[in-house]
Formats: C-alpha cells, structure tokens, sequence
C-alpha cells in the first residue's frame, strides 16, 4: 500500500490520503471543487464544481502516470440531485468509452457546502 500526494490538488484537509493504490488499483478521496492554487472553492455552480472536482481527480491520477482512461468506477456525491443533467455535461467531457461504472447519489450535504464530490477508482 502505498499513499499518493500531489501539489496539484488539494491537500488532505483530515486524517486520510488524497490516494491510497493497491496493487494495480488507486483509490480516490473524495475530491471537492477546491483550487490548489488558491485553495478556495472555484466560482460558479454545479458545472464549475463539476470541473474541478474532475481536474483534482486528474491531477491524483498523473501523480501515479494514469490518466481519466484507467478509471474503472466513479461514485458522485451531490447535494441536489436536479443538478444531474448539468454535472453529467461536465463529468461527459472528461471520460470516453467504454465510461467507468458509476454511482450518483444525493447527500444531505458535502464538506465546506460544496454541491459535488467526486471519487474514482482506477487500473495501473
């Protein structure tokens, strides 16, 4: 087991890794749609924190040499489920076939009131 940190997404803010990977498998933490750069939310709604969840995600994964293509399932945690066609727009633009599997859920609600969450697990 081995955890997997980068500068390019947002630092652990708890007692967790940004990934963990496993033999050939890498596990997520959830991403929210913080800017490592300034380390604030990025403006806008559900799109916006869509794309950024989705590059915090990449930025884990190109830590490790994978790109959005290893992702084998997703699991997307959203404050209000009437934001699905929008998310769904954004999350579209990051993935081709053959898609991972993925779960979409509600949540009553998300670390520092984001709308989104997003975690993935990918193949080495």
């Amino acid at each position: 087991m081995k955890a997997i940190s980068t500068q390019k997404a947002p630092a652990a803010i708890g007692p967790y890794s940004q990934a963990i990977k496993v033999g050939n498998l890498v596990y997520t933490s959830g991403q929210i749609p913080i800017d490592p750069s300034t380390g604030n939310f990025v403006e806008g709604g559900i799109k916006e924190q869509t794309r950024q969840s989705l590059t915090n995600v990449q930025a884990i994964l190109e830590e490790v040499g994978l790109t959005m293509g290893n992702v084998v399932k997703t699991t997307v945690f959203m404050a209000d489920m009437n934001d699905f066609a929008e998310m769904n727009a954004i999350y579209a633009v990051f993935f081709s076939e053959p898609y991972p599997a993925r779960s979409a859920v509600a949540v009553k609600t998300l670390p520092k009131g984001a709308v989104v969450e997003i975690e993935v697990v990918a193949a080495v």
